[in-house]
C-alpha cells in the first residue's frame, strides 16, 4: 500500500494501523491528498478548506444511528433473517455501519487504497468510542477489487446471503458539503467505467446465495440496464433487488 502516501502537518508518527503507508511532511501545492492531522486521516484538497473522512460517531451516521434511517436499506437485505452481507463498494462506510448497527455481519470490500486507508482509520477511531465499538466489530475490512476477489472469498468463507452494491453516481443533493465530498472523490478515483460496473454486478450475482441489492437515486437507471426482480423505494434513493444467476 506504500504507494499511498500521507501527508503530515509537523513531525509526528502514524498510528500502528497507518504504519505501512508512506508518508511526506510537505503539503503538495495541488491535487487531493490524505493529511493525518488532530489523530485524524482525512481527504483534503490543496488551496481548499474542506476535509472528508470517516466519522461512525457523528454527523449522518450518528443521526441514523441514534433517529433511526436504516429501515429501508434493513428491508432490502431483509435483515430480519439475519443475513451475511458483503459490502462491495465500502466507500466511507456508511452503509456498512447502517448494516452492521442492524445486527448484521458485514464483509466490506474496497479497491482504492486511499479510500481503504480512511476505512481503516475510521474504524479504528470507532473502536475507541464505547458507544459505537461493539457496531464496528461486526465490520471486516478487505482492502482489493471486489469482483476479483469474490471467487476466493467465497471458497474460503462460503458464499454471502447479500451483496450489496452502490456503484458511484452523480449527486443529486444540494448540499454543499456532499458536493465537495463528490468533488474529491471523483478526483481521487476517477470517473466509474461502465465495464468495471457490468464486471461487478456479474460477479455479484454469481456469488450472493440469496439476493444483490443495488442502491440507486429514485430516478436513476438500472445498474447496466438491467431490470430489477423488486424495489424498496425513499424519497431521494430506491434499492433495487435482483436475484443470483442460479434463482433467477
Amino acid at each position: 500500500m506504500n504507494e499511498t502516501i500521507i501527508y503530515l502537518n509537523h513531525e509526528t508518527a502514524l498510528p500502528p494501523h497507518l504504519a505501512n503507508y508512506a508518508t511526506a511532511f510537505r503539503l503538495p501545492e495541488n491535487g487531493v491528498y490524505l493529511l493525518y492531522d488532530d489523530e485524524i486521516l482525512s481527504l483534503a484538497k490543496a488551496g481548499e478548506k474542506g476535509r472528508v473522512c470517516v466519522d461512525f460517531a457523528g454527523g449522518a451516521a450518528h443521526y441514523r444511528r441514534t433517529k433511526g434511517g436504516g429501515e429501508l436499506i434493513g428491508k432490502a437485505v431483509n435483515h430480519t433473517s439475519q443475513p451475511t452481507v458483503w459490502d462491495a463498494t465500502g466507500g466511507l462506510g456508511r452503509d456498512s455501519f447502517v448494516l452492521a448497527s442492524l445486527g448484521l455481519q458485514v464483509r466490506t470490500f474496497e479497491r482504492h487504497a486511499a479510500v481503504f486507508a480512511l476505512l481503516i482509520d475510521g474504524v479504528a477511531r470507532a473502536f475507541r468510542q464505547p458507544e459505537i465499538a461493539e457496531i464496528v466489530q461486526n465490520i471486516q475490512l478487505i482492502h482489493g477489487n471486489a469482483a476479483d476477489l469474490f471467487t476466493e472469498h467465497a471458497a474460503q468463507f462460503g458464499k454471502p446471503d447479500v451483496v450489496y452494491l452502490d456503484p458511484m453516481y452523480p449527486e443529486r443533493q444540494k448540499s454543499a458539503a456532499v458536493k465537495k465530498e463528490m468533488a474529491y472523490f471523483h478526483e481521487l478515483v476517477g470517473q466509474p467505467q461502465c465495464n468495471d460496473d457490468e464486471q461487478l454486478f456479474t460477479a455479484a450475482r454469481t456469488v450472493a446465495k440469496k439476493r444483490v441489492v443495488v442502491k440507486r437515486p429514485r430516478l436513476g437507471e438500472f445498474l447496466c440496464g438491467v431490470k430489477p426482480a423488486y424495489q424498496y423505494e425513499g424519497k431521494s434513493t430506491r434499492f433495487d433487488v435482483y436475484l443470483p444467476f442460479q434463482a433467477a
